[in-house]
Parts: C-alpha cells; sequence; structure tokens
C-alpha cells in the first residue's frame, strides 16, 4: 500500500466515494492542517462504571457466562491483545472444545458496541448492542475482560457524525495506523462485520476511526460503505448472496459462542451470515426462529433457515442455511466444521422443526 494523499470526508464534500454516491458531512475538521492526532485521540473520563458505554479493542471479545467461566486452555482468549489461533490450536481435540458449551455465551468484533451492566475488578458485565435478545433488552449480555474493551467519548461522536466502513471479506488488514492506541501495541484483525466510521479516502482505500483512538487505512476492496443520512446503504441482498457470503465460511472449525471468522456456532454463524447483508437476526437460533415468515419444507429456497429442536417441535436448539438441491449449510458441533450437508440424510433423528424465510 502506498503513502496516502488524503480526501478527507470530515468537515468537508467529498466529491465521490469510489462506485458510491457522494458523501457530505458536517463533523469536525480533520483535514491536513488538523489532523495532528489530537481530533483523533480516545477522550474519556477515565473510569470504566455502569451504565457507560464501551467498545471492543482486541479482534473479538469473548463474552462469558461468569467471570469464573474461562478455563486454563481458555488464556489466549482472556489476554489483551487476544490470540484467537491459539485459542483454537488448544483446543483442538473434540473433548476440549466441547467442554467451552455453556462457558461462553457470544463474541464481540472489534469495535461492537457495548452497554456496561455492572464492573466488579477486572471484568465487566456488558450487552453486546448489536446483538438482540431477550435475555437483556440493551443486547446479549455476559461478562468480559476490561482489558478487552475501551471507553472513547469521540468514536462515539464519529459512529454517529460519520459514514460507516462495514467489513465483508473474511479478514481485512488494518494498515498504516497513526496515533493508535492499542493492547500491547499489536494491531487487531478487521473480521466480517467490523463497523468503523469513514474519515477520509483515497483511490484504493479508505480511512476508519478506531475505538481506542487512532486511524487506520482499510482496503476499499474489503468494505462497504453506509451512510444513511445520505441514502447510502447495504443493496438488497439475492437468496444467491446469502449462500455465496456462508460458503466462504466452509471447512471452518465450529465454536461454542462464535460469531468471527475464527469460529462459529449454528446460530452465530446465521447471525453473521445475514449481518454481512444488513439482515438484523436476533442472535440464538430460538429468537431467530421467531422472526421471518414460515416456509413449506416443499417449497425451500436458497437462503431459508431450517430450525430443528427435541422431537421436531418447540424452541429450536440447532439452524442451518437452506443452499438449493435438498442440502444445508451449518456449523454442526465441536467435533465438526461448518459444513454442506444433505439436510434430510443429516436429520436421522427426525427433529426438522420449521423452516424461514428472511427475504
Amino acid at each position: 500500500m502506498k503513502a496516502k494523499a488524503l480526501l478527507p470526508v470530515i468537515g468537508l464534500c467529498m466529491t465521490a466515494l469510489i462506485a458510491q454516491p457522494a458523501l457530505a458531512t458536517t463533523a469536525t475538521d480533520m483535514t491536513a492542517g488538523a489532523d495532528d492526532g489530537v481530533a483523533l485521540r480516545a477522550t474519556s473520563d477515565g473510569k470504566l462504571e455502569k451504565g457507560d458505554t464501551a467498545f471492543v479493542n482486541v479482534t473479538a471479545a469473548t463474552v462469558w457466562t461468569s467471570p469464573d467461566s474461562p478455563r486454563s486452555v481458555d488464556a489466549p482468549a482472556t489476554k489483551a491483545p487476544v490470540d484467537l489461533d491459539a485459542w483454537n490450536k488448544a483446543m483442538s481435540s473434540t473433548e476440549v472444545r466441547r467442554g467451552l458449551t455453556g462457558l461462553v455465551q457470544t463474541q464481540a468484533p472489534y469495535g461492537a458496541e457495548l452497554n456496561v451492566l455492572d464492573v466488579q475488578g477486572k471484568w465487566a458485565k456488558v450487552a453486546v448492542a448489536e446483538q438482540s435478545s431477550p435475555k437483556e433488552k440493551r443486547g446479549y449480555p455476559g461478562w468480559v475482560p476490561v482489558s478487552q474493551i475501551v471507553e472513547n467519548d469521540r468514536f462515539v461522536e464519529l459512529r454517529d457524525d460519520q459514514p460507516t466502513a462495514v467489513v465483508t471479506t473474511r479478514f481485512a488488514e488494518l494498515e498504516h495506523l497513526q496515533f493508535a492506541e492499542l493492547p500491547g501495541d499489536e494491531v487487531p484483525d478487521a473480521t466480517i462485520n467490523v463497523e468503523l466510521p469513514l474519515i477520509a479516502q483515497d483511490v484504493e482505500d479508505v480511512r476508519v476511526a478506531l475505538p481506542g483512538g487512532g486511524a487506520a487505512w482499510i482496503d476499499y476492496a474489503d468494505v462497504r460503505v453506509e451512510d444513511p443520512d445520505h441514502d447510502i446503504t447495504a443493496a438488497d441482498p439475492e437468496p444467491a448472496d446469502l449462500v455465496k457470503t456462508a460458503e466462504e465460511f466452509d471447512g471452518l472449525r465450529y465454536l461454542w459462542g462464535g460469531t468471527s471468522s475464527y469460529g462459529f456456532d449454528c446460530s452465530g454463524f446465521t447471525y453473521t451470515v445475514f449481518r454481512a447483508h444488513d439482515i438484523d437476526l436476533a442472535r440464538d437460533a430460538g429468537d431467530q426462529q421467531k422472526q421471518g415468515k414460515a416456509v413449506k419444507r416443499s417449497d425451500l429456497s436458497k437462503g431459508d433457515l431450517l430450525f430443528f429442536a427435541s422431537g421436531g417441535k418447540g424452541r429450536a436448539h440447532h439452524v442451518g442455511i437452506y443452499v438449493g438441491g435438498g442440502k444445508m449449510i451449518h456449523a454442526p458441533n465441536a467435533s465438526k466444521s461448518v459444513e454442506v450437508v444433505n439436510w434430510k440424510s443429516w436429520d436421522s433423528g427426525n427433529q426438522f422443526v420449521e423452516a424461514r424465510r428472511y427475504l
């Protein structure tokens, strides 16, 4: 990536954004003369408390059932910065990976908004704002290490005032960081669905603000730009688009509670795929089952969700995405990876309960 000649978004009317309509904003001027790091510096009162808004400041924060939930093998996921590759490697055996069941609630990606519900020492109880759940009206609840999250009032302002760059690939690299404050000075991965305020662009890349302060560049091909105030939103997806995104994760190892490119559970997989196309699903299978419209099993279409429950009735405990030809793609269990299967053959226990459509 070459040195950057900024085309600022903040404080100016940007005449064109590649493959997008023009953007115009009225936020603080951060053009070349003013862009000395002051306007990008993280601001907060310095004390994390109940009622605060915080943001994930690592590649992905694993949201635990309680501060006592992590096992010794889970250490790579509880430090800052996290090492999710090392964590996955440490859980190479099915038994160890299955032992995560019930210990983790969900995950939140880099930059995700968290509502702080409580703080106890080195841990904070939070609600992941983007993940709806009947467990908590402010988002999906659980506990995260305080070291993995950050307060930043300036980031809140930029999120409100600026267009958003949404990562559309499994991984997007953050490059040419400036003024950034990161745990361990390690650059996190921007995984699919990470949302960051867009503050400038050049021909090939966009510049984004970071939750801990500072800025970085991302390849334009790895994001889509959204600015609802100027009618720039994600294109309405076709069913085949959902299937294409889902198939990009074929072979990724199952991870209980996972919602990132490092691993999924069944509903974390469907939640992530649909969110990649700006479709707001609930986090858990049983709650996703309450959305959309019912579809007869004889009328299945690509992109429909297939739900499975004990005895073939009631609240679903498993979900997959219908890909056509009698097959579905899903994240099955701790012994396997995301895979495409003949769904009727897979459902040897006759647990299919219903199908639902969201497009």
